[in-house]
């Protein structure tokens, strides 16, 4: 058995709780995830739309005017509330007020939404215990990165989680946003070169005042699926990776395509072969804490992860669907059921997510993971978190995104067969959300 770093395992959590989607890795989970003694994880994903929401919805239970009673600049606090704050909650019938979402950059009142979201969403997860928690972003919604870290690390997140593309540019973000220095990344542009891409800026001086605390610097664990990514930011990154979470091709939410010409089997899913292993070899080298996800859900999984010299593995699933989740109870009891059943049908959609990932459907009845509603949906794109940049004929940014009207895409300069088969995974997870876990119960 190869044994991990004795320093690094008494820090090491064995497990992490995945962060999945928008919502369902919410902050009751992840704290009860962490006060069990293990690494609890939320989404940071869209929690400005589910902060919004829940502060109109009147804020049961208070828990956000709580958190914000502690949030370090008062002034930007009073304005988020009075922006979305409804006393007793909207009426019923009453449409939720739209976010702001960016036409170009984020708006300050963008800006201050999404940090003062993750700030709570962290506050609430760490509230009265010393648990660790960590928080999970996509690197591919590059816009609201720098607002969402500053907001973590306001409430003194414990780890950063990023996955879905090539984070070489967050590790130096944290260590300058630490010290409250400005921070920048690069806003990529597909087809346009980096040195031509415009920047993404964030003052914390400038948006917030002086005089603002010095904040630790958390963890910073890559989510990979290969040995060379995990080389290139072990060597490459603008500031230390941590730690690397390695995720297999069965693992739940996003994964990465396979290497090489893509091919599909009868069921359309892409093939996933020897090339796409991850040499552990390569990674036990790095000399850094790795986590395994990915199918690692039992004793005997961990334990094999153990040997392998892993500290620990990842689980998401399991969380998913636990009663501590965020999901609608109504979807977690017909899973379960169709899972005892042995009916259950998960594949992995080659087009189904606006990012251009695979993604893990499950197909259940009258959702859009059934053909039937998925064509009779008409499209339209209401929250766009995961809406691509790009420039249009005068030079300016713009933002559109595949799963919205087909042609709207289009006049936009998109392909007509982009459009196909995507589906809005926005709109999808908030609507399977429970309305009580919308409202922070």
């Amino acid at each position: 058995m190869i044994v991990p770093n004795r320093a690094e395992a008494a820090h090491n959590p064995i497990l992490i709780q995945g962060g999945m989607g928008v919502g369902v890795s919410s902050w009751p989970l992840a704290r009860a995830v962490s006060q069990a003694g293990q690494l609890g994880v939320v989404s940071g994903v869209g929690l400005d739309v589910v902060l919004a929401r829940r502060l109109q919805l009147g804020d049961p239970g208070g828990h956000i005017r709580r958190a914000l009673l502690d949030f370090p600049f008062p002034a930007v606090a009073s304005r988020v509330m009075s922006r979305y704050y409804i006393p007793g909650g909207k009426p019923s019938h009453a449409t939720f007020r739209p976010h702001p979402i960016p036409r170009e950059l984020m708006t300050r009142e963008g800006i201050e939404l999404c940090t003062v979201a993750n700030f709570v969403e962290i506050y609430l997860a760490k509230e009265d215990h010393d648990g660790l928690v960590g928080v999970n972003y996509m690197e591919r919604l590059q816009l609201a990165t720098l607002p969402s870290l500053f907001g973590a690390l306001l409430a003194h997140v414990d780890y950063v989680l990023m996955g879905a593309g090539i984070p070489r540019a967050v590790p130096g973000a944290l260590d300058r946003l630490s010290e409250g220095e400005c921070a920048e990344l690069v806003l990529e542009i597909q087809g346009v070169e980096p040195d031509k891409c415009p920047t993404v800026r964030f003052d914390p001086e400038a948006l917030f005042g002086s005089g603002g605390p010095w904040l630790p610097r958390p963890r910073f664990l890559a989510i990979v699926s290969s040995a060379v990514l995990a080389t290139a930011l072990a060597r490459k990154a603008n500031g230390r990776v941590d730690g690397f979470v390695i995720e297999g091709a069965c693992a739940g939410g996003h994964n990465a395509p396979p290497r090489g010409a893509m091919q599909y089997n009868q069921h359309g899913e892409p093939i996933y072969g020897p090339r796409d292993q991850v040499n552990l070899d390569t990674i036990r080298s790095l000399d850094r804490p790795f986590w395994l996800a990915g199918g690692y859900d039992s004793a005997e999984k961990i334990a094999k992860a153990l040997d392998a010299g892993a500290a620990g593995v990842q689980v998401g699933t399991a969380f998913a669907f636990c009663e501590e989740s965020s999901l609608a109870t109504e979807i977690k009891r017909k899973a379960i059921a169709m899972c005892r059943e042995g009916v259950l049908d998960v594949r992995t959609d080659p087009v189904a997510s606006p990012t251009g990932f695979p993604f893990k459907v499950l197909s259940l009845p009258n959702t859009l993971s059934d053909p039937d509603v998925y064509r009779a949906r008409k499209r339209c794109c209401s929250l766009g978190s995961l809406r691509h940049p790009y420039l249009k004929p005068d030079g300016s940014l713009g933002w559109r995104c595949p799963a919205e009207p087909e042609c709207t895409y289009v006049a936009k300069g998109g392909r007509q067969a982009d459009t196909v088969g995507r589906r809005c995974l926005c709109e999808a997870l908030f609507s399977s959300l429970l309305e009580q876990a919308l409202a922070g119960n």
